[in-house]
């Protein structure tokens, strides 16, 4: 067995410990109700390279978390309406205070505007539901890291490189971006378009919107992608395990559940979406427990829909194309490796090329600017 066969088999092993113990461990701390926090974030935590997290991100997550939560806690009893309206102000509250973060935090943007309306989906929703969340994902991290920790052999690599620093912006500029405010209209409007629409569960449709649509079209494709194919495998570990073994979730079920989605992305190449799978079976499982016969179809088909609302609104105001930026950029560049600001549009724009037919004519055209043997 090689290196990477036994790397795999410790990062399922280490995922199904730090999942089965974070539920175990918030039951017994009566966080019950809360336990599926610990449990996505335990395993989400555990990187498949078992390389360290940087030290700030113990606590930029809790506080984040904390923020989100209590931000939606804080405004849900003041705001008198349907649900339509109360997700709306939410929203744009939210999406507005994550834009007036540092862009070197862009990574956290989403999840504040994520959390921020989990409250509004509970009707008894309060102050100390919030605070056991909080505290389950205190659990789910320190259970998942320590758990890394341990599993973790010499050989493994270090730290990984900090992506490239782009040019920061200022807050009147963060706030003159269109994309931005695009984004908000669009989030805010994303449940009512649902329930137009007939959607089961529209609240899918907000959060393919808030997760999914960025500034440029291959950037969003790059996210839909990533969120069909995770959403799809990752609900067929909790379909299995739950036919098999019946809808009383335990610890040794979670395990199954959570380690058997990573063996699974695992043994069909899918590692890239890995993070997007665990989110996936993590809700359907541990958050719905009983998994009823409408669940797992109309989860994908309202995650579908919103897959489309987020590329409509791409497409059709202000559409920006990575691909064109990245060959404008890279029209008068000497052969050489890739400046920052061109590393950090390359994904979006090869995306953008498999849309297109383009994949070969754009490796082609990254070749040449690169030089022989120069890598992206």
């Amino acid at each position: 067995m090689n290196g990477d066969a036994r790397r795999s088999l410790r990062l399922v092993l280490c995922i199904a410990l730090a999942s089965g113990l974070s539920w175990a461990i918030c039951h017994a701390l009566g966080l019950g109700s809360a336990a599926p926090y610990g449990v996505v974030v335990a395993a989400l935590i555990v990187r498949p390279r078992f390389d360290a997290w940087p030290r700030p991100v113990f606590v930029l997550l809790p506080l984040v978390v904390g923020l989100g939560l209590g931000l939606g806690t804080l405004l849900q009893p003041l705001i008198d309406g349907p649900e339509v309206w109360q997700f709306a102000v939410v929203t744009a509250c939210a999406q507005i205070l994550a834009q007036a973060l540092p862009d070197r935090l862009l990574a956290v943007r989403n999840i504040l505007a994520v959390l921020a309306v989990l409250p509004l989906m509970a009707a008894s929703a309060d102050a100390l539901t919030s605070w056991h969340q909080l505290l389950a994902v205190l659990c789910g991290l320190a259970t998942g890291s320590l758990l890394q920790a341990a599993l973790r052999l010499p050989g493994d690599p270090g730290a990984p490189e900090p992506p490239p620093a782009l040019p920061a912006r200022s807050l009147a500029q963060r706030f003159r971006d269109p994309y931005f405010w695009r984004k908000l209209i669009v989030a805010s409007l994303a449940l009512s378009v649902g329930m137009g629409l007939g959607a089961v569960t529209p609240k899918y449709l907000y959060f393919g919107v808030v997760l999914l649509l960025n500034d440029s079209l291959g950037a969003t494709l790059l996210r839909v992608r990533d969120r069909m194919v995770g959403v799809s495998l990752g609900v067929l570990m909790p379909w299995l395990v739950f036919n098999c073994f019946g809808s009383g979730s335990g610890a040794v079920t979670v395990a199954l559940v959570m380690g058997g989605t990573a063996a699974l992305m695992l043994a069909l190449g899918q590692v890239d979406h890995l993070r997007t799978a665990l989110i996936s079976s993590g809700v359907t499982f541990v958050g719905y427990g009983a998994l009823s016969g409408w669940y797992i179809p109309h989860r994908w088909l309202d995650y579908l829909l919103g897959c489309g609302l987020a590329l409509l609104a791409c497409a059709a105001v202000r559409p920006f194309s990575a691909l064109a930026r990245f060959r404008q950029l890279a029209a008068d560049l000497p052969v050489g490796p890739l400046p920052p600001q061109l590393t950090a549009l390359l994904p979006s724009a090869l995306e953008e090329a498999r849309m297109l037919g383009l994949e070969r004519q754009f490796q082609a055209d990254l070749e040449q600017i690169l030089g022989p043997g120069g890598k992206a």
